[in-house]
């Protein structure tokens, strides 16, 4: 892991939440219409899409609620959902991102399960999408609707929050 670490801290309406991340990333601006790919590991990057979601999770009540975030990086929807007594699995590819999320859930008092991310690793009747304006967000949208999601979806300046909820009868 690298070494250098430093603390980010993201207003949430909980409170704030601060994040370990790898100092090499930590200046890297994500302020344009659609994320690009740094020179630092993908994971490292605290991008607005996760603080976007953190932010909206920050919200509802999710005591008792399973909640799997898929290519997790540094884990702040995860942390966030954790901190409001949700049952967290955060997952992602890169194992030096499963072991920061790890410290950084123990910083914040919450337990986060990890595991290397899968396709779908664990099913779960709703699922939260942070999209800062990807090409392939409506392709991918429209295959849930086909699969009998329902999709509803709010704007977050250039970051879409998109809420998926299974649907009692799902297409096969």
């Amino acid at each position: 892991m690298t070494d250098e670490l430093v603390t980010q801290r993201i207003e949430l309406p909980g409170g704030e939440l601060g994040l370990l991340q790898p100092a090499e990333a930590a200046e890297l601006p994500d302020d344009g219409a659609v994320e690009w790919a740094p020179m630092a590991p993908y994971w490292a990057v605290l991008w607005r899409s996760g603080v976007a979601l953190a932010r909206e999770l920050s919200g509802p009540e999710l005591r008792g609620a399973r909640v799997v975030e898929l290519g997790c990086g540094l884990a702040a929807p995860s942390i966030a959902a954790a901190r409001l007594g949700a049952d967290v699995l955060a997952t992602d590819a890169d194992a030096e991102a499963l072991e920061l999320v790890e410290r950084n859930a123990a910083l914040s008092g919450v337990r986060v399960e990890t595991a290397a991310h899968e396709l779908l690793p664990r099913l779960a009747p709703d699922a939260w999408l942070a999209d800062p304006g990807r090409p392939a967000a409506d392709a991918f949208l429209a295959e849930a609707r086909r699969r009998s999601w329902e999709v509803t979806s709010s704007a977050h300046g250039v970051v879409a929050i998109h809420r998926l909820s299974m649907n009692e009868r799902r297409a096969p």
